[in-house]
């Protein structure tokens, strides 16, 4: 066992590990001094959890390189081969000079990626049970263009956490010309998803966050409902941005777009935050459903989510406000022009 007065760091990507149990399992085994959790529906899964964990909004590489002193990458992938195609795109964005330590649970696999800590990964290896492989990141970037790799059809694409289509092999080419992003090969795009994306400004294709699949595939664990009087945050079709929102006095989130609705209303059905979402029904089912009690969702009869959601976040401003009398407010505005798919008020628990 690897000693637990060493300085080891365990850095989580993915909630999967937790959902699974294999943090847990690592802790116990292998006793790291500190476990660092990287990314957003990682955060919500380690919340929910209650572990010993400090929860990070940064990609794995970034919180590596920060770490000082012994430090290993845990993942679970949708399968073996994809976790491995994950630790690769890590070790490969650490950059040669820096090796990568990469426990792989979905294929039960220590990789000591570019000449990695090889003390460190024979002892988590002899620890866990787990094989051990020596491996080096041989991945070549062509100018322009971005690889997804280890897709499965159809799956949903990610740039930047904005779905822009649906997977149809397991490699996805994407390519940056005449000023937007443009399918080489492997997926059928959804243009209103590029032109979200777009909004914020070019992407770097060579350097976004791309993944393909389910956010998370367990459901959301309920927890209490938050007061009912605060500040009402906006989040516009950028879900995996609303931990930025969570700040203390937020007492509900209006959500603009499908799959940011249902990943504010995962996200926040823990922490107990209500969600009023506007969609248009185009989600990608990229999260299980959850929402925390007082949340509404309505669904828009004519015209997109966008033009309604923005209409509605023009009324909000940045004081305090019951979170029930303007969800009240709001559905009498809209009125006549959408339909409520979920309600969560008063004890309700529809989903229509």
């Amino acid at each position: 066992m690897i000693a637990a007065t060493d300085d080891t760091i365990m850095v989580v990507h993915g909630p999967e590990a937790f959902d699974c149990g294999d943090v847990a399992w690592l802790i116990d085994r292998v006793r790291p001094r500190q476990v660092l959790v990287a990314g957003v529906m990682a955060r919500t899964a380690a919340e929910e959890s209650g572990l010993p964990v400090v929860c990070t909004d940064e990609r794995p590489s970034i919180v590596m390189r920060g770490c000082g002193g012994r430090s290993f990458l845990v993942n679970r992938g949708k399968t073996p081969e994809s976790g491995r195609i994950f630790g690769e795109i890590v070790a490969e964005r650490l950059g040669e000079g820096t090796g990568l330590v990469h426990v792989e649970c979905a294929g039960r696999t220590v990789y000591c990626w570019n000449r990695g800590d090889p003390t460190l990964a024979r002892g988590i290896a002899r620890t866990t049970g787990f094989a051990i492989e020596a491996a080096a990141s041989a991945r070549t970037r062509e100018e322009g263009v971005r690889e997804i790799q280890g897709c499965l059809p159809g799956e949903a694409v990610f740039v930047n956490g904005i779905v822009i289509g649906t997977a149809t092999a397991e490699t996805v080419r994407l390519s940056w010309r005449n000023g937007t992003i443009e399918p080489e090969s492997g997926i059928a795009i959804k243009p209103h998803g590029i032109e979200k994306l777009l909004r914020s400004g070019p992407p770097d294709v060579t350097t976004a966050w791309c993944k393909s699949g389910m956010v998370r595939t367990a459901p959301p664990k309920a927890g209490d409902r938050i007061g009912e009087f605060g500040e009402i945050r906006i989040v516009d079709h950028c879900g995996h941005t609303v931990y930025g929102q969570l700040e203390r006095g937020t007492c509900g989130i209006l959500a603009i777009g499908d799959d940011t609705t249902a990943i504010c209303g995962h996200i926040c059905a823990h922490a107990g935050i209500p969600v009023f979402g506007v969609v248009d029904g185009d989600a990608d089912g990229i999260v299980p459903a959850g929402f925390a009690p007082g949340s509404v969702v309505v669904e828009v009869a004519d015209g997109r989510d966008d033009d309604v959601g923005r209409e509605l976040a023009a009324t909000l401003g940045p004081h305090p406000r019951s979170w029930d009398a303007w969800v009240e407010d709001a559905l009498r505005h809209l009125a006549g022009r959408v339909r409520v798919v979920v309600d969560r008020r008063g004890g309700r628990d529809a989903m229509r």
